[in-house]
């Protein structure tokens, strides 16, 4: 039986107060839309439909998911309105699963269980009881003879907040924004729709009342958690869900043994895998895919994105590592930080020391190198052992174009040097301190380019003069 998906993603969203369409707003580093459409790349669907309207050109180039296309939704005329848009996209027997694109943290397994409960032949809700249901749809039930609402009777509507009464409104059970139906059904009922109602919007909603009139079953399903199934309104509430979600990444990690000193003070934005005795210390942020090896420890205020560290590998606080495309790979044993800065195509090899304010950019350094404080390496191969001095730098640059710098093992570079790239450094070489290098130094030997010191008697330094 054929599965499809569509997923709503058109409104403005205006109380976001933001040119951004709501649906791209990111949550934990991914718009809200993807994290919808992750949820529906894991359930089989023959086709995934997007419904666009507000800003589509930016949403239907900001997201990806197999099988998926859009349609447009213009203007915007309520719910049903939007699924019209896409019927003639959707097969003409099966299941059709609806969902929010606002609603980002719905489960696979939830809306799985949403699609069995349809069975091809039911209209399915999900609902959830909320302590406080204002601006939420109300579910209405009664008994089988319809004789008013009965508690845990059959769902004969779903009455929207501002067409309800006051006695509806007391209702704490909810309808969450997604439905299954059987899709024959589904595409007859929203022909029918009609906007006589206070906002003149054609309710998705209202295919309930169908159903019941035709005598098929209107079943409900329910999420394990509240979370899943709260909405993206406002930047209070993208807060409120952020802090939610990563409360529920910590747990996870914890429970796989992490440890975490505060977990309220944590955030995973991408995919974090950790191996075992992780220590994270507070206010660490982890971005795209970062791979943690046991015995890692990562100081406080660290960014890492797109990196694989190693085993036993040290992180001192207020290290920022951004792999972006290229990644960046940290050998085991190595130490890292405070302040350091490891850029795309670092590569480092067991340990290697990196300090305070040492920047590294697209370089390899071997086992055992150090670059203790306050110098930068880019485009450059570093051999074993190296030593680097403090205010050192590799001039890879000249204005158009990149150079590499080779430094070979066992090199000591003293302090403040310039190696002006393409140049290499012999095995053993040791370059005096303040020295700008241009040419390549030979192994073994002592290589220092600076000026003669002069001394100059009787000279006496500037004054102001008098006003």
């Amino acid at each position: 039986m054929a599965l499809d998906i569509v997923i709503m993603a058109a409104g403005q969203g205006t109380r976001m107060k933001s040119k951004r369409p709501k649906v791209l707003h990111q949550l934990a580093g991914r718009p809200l839309l993807q994290h919808v459409l992750h949820a529906a790349a894991g359930l089989g669907a023959e086709g995934i439909v997007v419904i666009t309207g507000h800003g589509a050109e930016q949403v239907e180039a900001a997201v990806s998911a197999p099988h998926l296309s859009f349609v447009r939704q213009m203007p915007q005329l309520g719910t049903g309105h939007a699924v019209q848009q896409a019927v003639p996209k959707l097969h003409a027997e099966g299941t059709t699963l609806i969902l929010n694109g606002d609603v980002p943290l719905i489960e696979a397994a939830t809306a799985r269980a949403l699609i069995e409960a349809c069975g091809g032949m039911r209209l399915a809700l999900l609902t959830v009881d909320l302590a406080d249901p204002s601006g939420y749809g109300r579910i209405v039930r009664g008994d089988p003879a319809g004789r008013g609402a009965v508690e845990g009777g059959r769902v004969h509507a779903i009455r929207e907040h501002k067409d309800a009464s006051p006695s509806e409104r007391l209702i704490t059970e909810v309808y969450t924004g997604a439905m299954a139906a059987p899709t024959a059904l589904l595409k007859r009922w929203l022909a029918a729709l009609k906007n006589d109602n206070v906002q003149h919007e054609y309710y998705l909603t209202d295919v309930v009342a169908m159903a019941v009139n035709e005598g098929v079953p209107v079943v409900t399903a329910q999420p394990a958690s509240e979370t899943e199934v709260l909405g993206v309104n406002s930047p209070l509430q993208l807060a409120e869900l952020e802090r939610r979600l990563q409360r529920r990444q910590a747990e996870t990690l914890m429970e796989t043994g992490v440890r975490l000193v505060d977990p309220e003070r944590f955030d995973q934005r991408g995919e974090l895998r950790c191996g075992a005795d992780v220590d994270i210390d507070v206010n660490c942020i982890f971005e795209g895919t970062v791979v943690l090896g046991h015995d890692v420890r990562i100081g406080a205020n660290c960014v890492i994105r797109n990196a694989i560290i190693a085993d036993g590998v040290v992180i001192h606080p207020f290290t920022h590592i951004d792999g972006e495309a290229l990644g960046v790979r940290v050998g085991a044993g190595s130490l890292i930080g405070p302040f350091a800065r490891l850029r795309p195509g670092a590569v480092l090899a067991e340990d290697v020391h990196i300090g305070n304010f040492v920047e590294v950019k697209n370089s390899t350094l071997a086992r055992g190198a150090k670059a203790n404080h306050l110098a930068y390496l880019g485009d450059a191969t570093v051999g074993e052992r190296v030593n680097y001095g403090a205010g050192s730098i590799t001039a890879n640059y000249d204005g158009a174009n990149k150079h590499r710098t080779v430094i070979g093992a066992d090199v000591h570079v003293g302090s403040n040097c310039v190696l002006v790239a393409p140049v290499t450094l012999g095995d053993g070489a040791t370059i005096g301190g303040g020295s700008t290098i241009a040419k390549d130094a030979p192994a073994g030997q002592l290589t220092v380019a600076r000026s003669k010191q002069v001394s100059l008697a009787g000279w006496k330094r500037p004054v102001k003069k008098a006003k």
